[in-house]
């Protein structure tokens, strides 16, 4: 069911992104939740030992640890909440399994600071209030899970009445119709529907096969492994049960016979599954037959090894970096382009990870971020208000460092916060001075619109270029250097002192020049300044302090 759900929101995630509020070239909300989900279906798929304890770790530790922006880490944290409940549990029963959507649903809403209805949240909650409900009421399983998700998609046809922004643009939340492909995908697996189980990057390595081949049929004696059940025409007696036990040993091993009068179950290990086909036939009609190629299901395990083996060797092989020197302080930055990440290195960030609205860094990116700096206290700088989640996630996760998260939403607002780090202060000192001056840091960025829309009270077609502010859209236009003008126009204030202008890789030095000169003559009571960003998307970022 897992796996399945897994499949059907990575089916569905060009759609879901398709639903994003903003009609920005980076609408990556099932990007996002589809990356978080694989995460652990990976670690599913590759389980060896599988029960609920094992299951449970893995899609737990997986979904934790590769959770990307607000929607993922929702995600993640339901996921997180459900498998508490079920880990040491032999089975699920309807009770236990209400029972895990109502603990899914209080662990995400308790990892977020400001719950919002209208969200994937609501949609959550929705599901497991109604499973309640039908389970009080005596239903069995399929009509507890199929009752709870109908309701779930009311509840998220529901969800433009709770946001304005959603009724606006005319969408659904793009989480909840997440969450929705996801129950759904399970559901189907919960009926016996037809699935597709494979999970991307699970695919067997080929490059070892012509040299385990041989060997992997050399240790498998009988290559089929048999299974069926006879329905008999008369009941089998002793003498039939020990002749037919005694024909399956003539053609293989591994072999189970139990009969129970007109019904006998039936496993053998042969190279000749047809033969012992035939021969039940003499006895019954046959149903649930099975037969799997051993020798190919161990070569694959072969090959998996072998590939895992190398990869071990490779890393073993591979010099290791030598380690940062200790320090008191570090800090990680998430960076948005070339430029913006040497303005960060400049100002002593000591890790950057690549990635802004375009690809949300996982939990996993902030980990390793967090190993490679080698600091008693690390501050981190997400610069982006769906990565905040991820790095507070990353921070519960690591014990033996002090992990401060700045919830910078902006790369602006990166820069101020670690301008005002000040190394004698103490981590609770720095990050209330760091934090404190966010709130007077105004962002703009300057990008094209992917689909026509109608939002904050703008008319917006494909392919107008739109100026972002922090909580709506400012501007519309048709060029780029006049709608960058007018964006920051809007954010202007009797207070403002200081213009920065971060042009994108998309935008040459002079035309950013341009714009530059541009400011300074129509402001000239504030400073302006002209860096190279370099990041995509966005032909400009520009901040008003």
């Amino acid at each position: 069911m897992f796996l399945a759900g897994a499949s059907n929101l990575e089916a569905n995630k060009e759609w879901i992104n398709e639903l994003n509020v903003f009609p920005v070239p980076d609408g990556d909300t099932g990007t996002n939740m589809t990356l978080t989900i694989m995460s652990a279906a990976k670690e599913v798929a590759s389980l060896e030992e599988l029960n609920l304890e094992t299951l449970a770790k893995a899609i737990s530790s997986g979904s934790l640890r590769g959770a990307r922006g607000n929607s993922g880490v929702i995600l993640s944290q339901l996921l997180r909440g459900f498998t508490k409940v079920i880990k040491y549990e032999k089975e699920i029963t309807t009770e236990l399994i209400v029972e895990a959507f109502q603990k899914a649903v209080a662990t995400a809403y308790k990892a977020v600071m400001k719950p919002k209805e209208g969200t994937i949240l609501t949609v959550a909650k929705g599901f497991a209030e109604k499973a309640s409900e039908l389970a009080s009421e005596g239903a069995e399983m399929e009509e507890v899970l199929g009752g709870a998700l109908a309701h779930a998609e009311e509840v998220l046809a529901q969800t433009p009445e709770l946001l304005p922004v959603l009724k606006e643009a005319g969408v659904v939340d793009s989480g909840g119709q997440g969450l929705i492909q996801v129950l759904k995908g399970a559901f189907d697996a919960y009926l016996g529907k037809e699935v597709n189980y494979v999970i991307e990057g699970q695919e067997k390595t080929s490059g070892a096969g012509a040299e385990v081949s041989v060997e992997a049929q050399a240790e498998i004696k009988f290559g089929y492994c048999t299974e069926f059940i006879i329905r008999t025409r008369k009941p089998m007696d002793e003498a039939e049960e020990l002749a037919f036990k005694a024909f399956l040993e003539s053609i293989g091993d591994s072999i189970v016979v139990v009969a129970d009068e007109d019904i006998v179950k039936v496993h053998v290990h042969t190279n000749e599954p047809g033969v012992a086909i035939t021969k039940a036939l003499t006895y019954g009609e046959l149903s649930r037959m099975k037969i799997d190629n051993m020798r190919e299901e161990h070569q694959e395990k072969l090959i998996k090894d072998a590939s895992k083996h190398a990869q071990e060797e490779a890393k073993a092989e591979k010099p290791e970096k030598p380690a940062m020197p200790h320090k008191e302080n570090g800090f990680i930055s998430v960076s948005i382009g070339e430029g913006i990440g040497e303005i960060f290195k400049g100002l002593g960030v000591d890790y950057l990870i690549e990635g802004g609205q375009t690809m949300n860094p996982s939990t996993e990116d902030m980990l390793n971020a967090i190993d490679q700096v080698n600091a008693d206290t690390i501050y981190i700088l997400p610069n982006n208000k769906n990565i905040i989640l991820a790095a507070n996630q990353a921070q519960a996760l690591t014990k033996d460092k002090q992990i401060v998260v700045i919830p910078t939403r902006t790369v602006p607002q990166g820069i101020s916060a670690i301008i005002n780090f000040a190394p004698d202060k103490s981590a609770e000192e720095n990050k209330e001075a760091m934090t404190e001056g966010l709130s007077m840091i105004k962002t703009g960025q300057i990008t094209y619109a992917v689909r026509d829309t109608h939002i904050d009270d703008k008319t917006i077609h494909e392919g107008d270029i739109m100026g972002i502010g922090d909580h709506s859209i400012l501007a519309v236009g048709n060029d780029i250097a006049a709608v960058t003008e007018e964006t920051v126009s809007l954010m202007m204030d009797e207070d403002s002192e200081l213009i920065s202008v971060y042009y994108g890789s998309d935008v040459t030095e002079e035309d950013a020049q341009a714009v530059g000169k541009e400011l300074k003559e129509k402001y000239p009571d504030c400073e302006v300044e002209v860096y190279s960003g370099g990041q995509p998307i966005y032909y400009y970022v520009v901040s008003v302090e």
